[in-house]
């Protein structure tokens, strides 16, 4: 899609991380995507260069590895991704806004000065612990259990669906240290990878997004310093963690957008050479409307994600807006790459079109981070305050 309309936006500073991420994303990464969604081999090369570019720390200050920049600039860098590969888009998503946010926001200087660095120069990757078996959208109903005896934590339980899970040096998550408390009985932890009692479970199979590590991982009597407390305060991780998800929720309609996007540019590009009837298929009513819908309702997406990074950005209120452009974001993109199915005909129906793949990838982003049903519920709750 153009970027005339939201050259307003955009600072020289945002424009030049654009201009370098879409570089690094049509010259390495596109090349490799369809396979890699084949062979489900974790994308190690792409971190690296990532790394390499200053991508995995882009909203976080120089003092602590970071680029230095904002949320607006990181959402561009995980939407130019998507746009190519939602794989690498949410591996980048994942270590930035939960695996290494929570440490940012609520560690100690110690903690903060013990990870930091590693993550926001990509040294390290980043991954988070949240749901359970049984603690989907109820994340309150954690049973991963953290027990003090001595100087030490000792941790029961597991995670499901942990992004980055294996390839993760520290994995943030939460379990409860006050039986009876409810959500103020659920801490936060930090574990680093090799700590015994860690334990790499069961790699998912999923309908897309397949090159990335969706792990479940294992905590068994694993034993923890009472220095991976996060934030050194028993019975914040639960409230923590929420307000992580806000702020991910943004990324996740970055991602959304940028899915929709590659597969309307490919539609567009596709309905412009393809001929039926004597003349390109674009010309036929019935395709020319698909792609005005498609156009106008991702341009609303973007509207509606970069409006929420800003708010972030300058420490408003955002919740609303983050639920918002992720609930919208996603079901555009949703729309927008089925529609591309349906433009490419029997061809789009093929992993041989790309407009497959981001189909199925694109589907994570109705679920991950809050479900659309929870991101409708969280909104109803938004206005009644008002």
């Amino acid at each position: 899609m153009s970027d005339d309309a939201f050259e307003l936006f955009l600072s020289d500073e945002h424009k030049a991380i654009r201009d370098a991420v879409r570089d690094f994303a049509r010259n390495e990464v596109a090349p490799k995507a369809m396979e890699i969604d084949v062979s489900c081999e974790f994308p190690k090369s792409h971190v690296e260069k990532m790394a390499e570019l200053g991508l995995m720390g882009i909203p976080y200050p120089e003092e602590w590895g970071g680029a230095g920049f904002d949320t607006l600039a990181y959402v561009i860098a995980v939407e130019e991704l998507a746009k190519v590969c939602g794989t690498t888009s949410i591996t980048l998503a994942a270590h930035t806004s939960l695996g290494t946010n929570p440490i940012f926001a609520m560690g100690t200087d110690e903690q903060k000065k013990r990870w930091l660095p590693g993550l926001c120069s990509g040294k390290t990757l980043g991954a988070f612990g949240l749901t359970e078996p049984t603690a989907g959208s109820d994340a309150s109903a954690t049973k991963t259990t953290a027990r003090l005896e001595g100087d030490e934590w000792v941790v029961n339980g597991r995670k499901v669906y942990c992004t980055n899970g294996t390839h993760a040096g520290t994995i943030v998550f939460t379990a409860v240290t006050d039986p009876g408390k409810g959500v103020n009985g659920i801490s936060a932890f930090v574990v680093e990878k090799g700590t015994p009692g860690l334990k790499m479970g069961t790699l998912e199979k999923k309908l897309g997004l397949k090159a990335s590590d969706t792990r479940e991982v294992l905590f068994e009597y694993m034993k923890l310093p009472k220095e991976n407390l996060l934030g050194g305060k028993r019975g914040e991780g639960f409230k923590e963690f929420m307000r992580t998800l806000t702020g991910g929720r943004i990324s996740i309609g970055a991602m959304a957008l940028g899915l929709g996007e590659g597969a309307y540019e490919r539609a567009l590009a596709y309905a412009q050479e393809r001929k039926a009837f004597g003349k390109p298929i674009v010309e036929h009513q019935a395709i020319a409307f698909k792609l005005a819908d498609m156009a106008t309702q991702l341009a609303a997406a973007k509207h509606l994600v970069y409006y929420a990074a800003m708010l972030k950005d300058k420490g408003k209120p955002f919740r609303k807006e983050a639920c918002m452009a992720k609930l919208f974001a996603s079901e555009a993109a949703m729309r927008a790459t089925d529609e591309a199915i349906q433009i490419h005909g029997g061809y789009g129906y093929s992993r041989e079109y790309e407009v497959e793949r981001m189909y199925r990838d694109v589907k994570l982003c109705e679920i991950g981070e809050g479900t659309s049903e929870i991101q409708r519920l969280v909104i109803s709750r938004e206005l009644l305050k008002a």
